[in-house]
């Protein structure tokens, strides 16, 4: 019996996990990674080599990041506050190239989501405040770094930005490559 629940999303190498959550009067316990579990309910042999984590203010947007080099597979997953997390597809071959799909990862509902490499990444902070963690497949590598514009109109991600409100975002994530000039696998 496996403790975690996987739901594909619109592009079905995009997951969506849930762990079983323990609780009682005391508070609550989950297995945030067990190898064994993630292969038996993914099917996937992901060697994780790296964990982030970083924090962000309400209406920051980061993304969306990715690596043409020691590309990486990602399993993300919010320890405080709540974002909308995307992928992009950009391999080529995919019948699901271009497009993108979006779930709310929060504290409260322990949800985590597997992005393989391949894929442009990103989330916007919906709460307060947000720690995103997340494990990689491989190393960090700043040459081979890359961003897709977090708002081009080809791939349309529609981010649940509150009308008015500019994301707050750093220069690299501003000057995003367009669709038509961004590097595809």
């Amino acid at each position: 019996m496996s403790n975690l629940l996987v739901t594909p999303t619109r592009i079905p190498e995009v997951l969506v996990l849930e762990p079983k959550v323990f609780g009682d009067e005391r508070g609550w316990f989950y297995e945030s990674f067990n190898a064994a579990q993630f292969l038996a309910a993914t099917g996937i042999q992901a060697e994780f080599v790296q964990d982030n984590q970083s924090f962000s203010k309400k209406n920051t947007l980061r993304g969306l990041h990715y690596q043409v080099e020691k590309t990486q597979g990602k399993l993300v997953r919010v320890t405080a506050g709540a974002v909308f997390d995307v992928a992009v597809d950009l391999r080529q071959s995919s019948a699901h190239f271009g497009k993108w799909v979006g779930a709310e990862l929060s504290a409260q509902n322990h949800r985590q989501m597997w992005i393989p490499a391949g894929f442009a990444h990103g989330f916007f902070v919906l709460s307060d405040a947000a720690e995103f963690l997340y494990k990689t497949t491989d190393y960090y590598y700043p040459q081979g770094e890359r961003c897709l514009a977090w708002n081009d109109p080809t791939v349309g991600v529609v981010w649940p930005i509150p009308e008015g409100i500019e994301p707050t975002m750093n220069a690299k994530d501003l000057t995003g490559f367009a669709w038509n000039q961004a590097p595809k696998f």
